[in-house]
């Protein structure tokens, strides 16, 4: 059995069967609506917030895990002098990372490598994913880390919004730029690159055409991605359009895995509902 132990944060959107599947364990990050902060993944739903967010005008606040509850999730793995690996959300967007880092210094626990995944929702994910795989068929840590700084900046993350609304609320757009896409009913495409997001193209149309039209501008670069895996990610989407993206992935006959997750508590809190990406590693 191998000596690794791969660990991330409520921000990758793994499914509880993937996390269960591949022994990982998640670390939530906090969501405070107004005076009543919860943890993500734990205490509350991502139709709780939007629900709340609708009714105050307020997006959520989310904030990296305290150093007690990092302390308190990392003990059981230090305790069994495991090797630690954690994938967090972005630096840029988040100070998870170096919570983690403060927690292995201020226990003078050495075996605990932190990895900037420079990308948030199943951005993290593919990069979780493809270290357990490996350290579940022998690789160092050594092995892992190195991998990763190969592929880290071959991850494709992007996803289309139905409304700018909770990003603008977030501050992750200007009011202007809200206020325009929402009048002309554009659909926004966000890209992460180097960890930061990004508006790419604009598609016009109900969501539905929005994503569909979405999924198939990506079809070049899903044809020479890498064939091992790929995330649809979604905020709660309809069903009929989550399945038409996965057919079209399907027909496509690259990946070996096609895994549809529900977007978690933060990543919903910024994106709204009604927002989808596809996710995957290119060669």
């Amino acid at each position: 059995m191998s000596n690794i132990k791969i660990i991330s944060d409520s921000t990758c959107d793994l499914s509880k069967e993937l996390v269960e599947a591949y022994n990982i364990s998640i670390i939530p990050l906090m969501i405070s609506l107004g005076e009543l902060t919860k943890k993500d993944g734990k205490d509350l739903s991502p139709e709780e917030i939007y629900s709340w967010s609708d009714e105050t005008g307020q997006t959520p606040k989310t904030a990296a895990p305290t150093i007690g509850d990092a302390i308190e999730f990392l003990e059981p793995f230090i305790k069994k002098d495991l090797e630690i690996i954690f994938f967090g959300i972005s630096e840029v967007m988040s100070g998870t990372c170096n919570i983690m880092r403060l927690v292995a210094e201020n226990l003078g626990y050495k075996k605990l490598y932190v990895v900037d995944s420079k990308s948030l929702s199943t951005g993290i994910g593919l990069q979780v994913l493809r270290a357990a795989k490996l350290a579940r068929r022998g690789a160092t840590v050594q092995d892992i880390l190195e991998d990763n700084k190969k592929i880290k900046s071959k991850v494709r993350a992007s996803f289309v919004v139905d409304t700018l609304t909770y990003l603008h609320r977030g501050g992750r757009c200007s009011s202007v730029a809200a206020l325009l896409a929402n009048t002309i009913k554009l659909k926004p495409e966000i890209l992460v690159i180097d960890g930061k997001m990004g508006v790419g193209k604009k598609y016009r149309g109900n969501i539905k055409s929005a994503l569909l039209k979405y999924v198939k501008d990506q079809k070049k670069q899903m044809v020479l991605a890498d064939s091992d895996m790929i995330f649809i990610t979604h905020s709660g989407c309809d069903l009929e359009v989550i399945e038409e993206v996965k057919k079209f992935i399907q027909d496509l006959n690259v990946f070996n895995e096609i895994h549809v997750t529900r977007a978690g508590g933060v990543i919903s809190s910024h994106c709204g509902p009604n927002t989808l990406g596809v996710l995957y590693i290119s060669k």
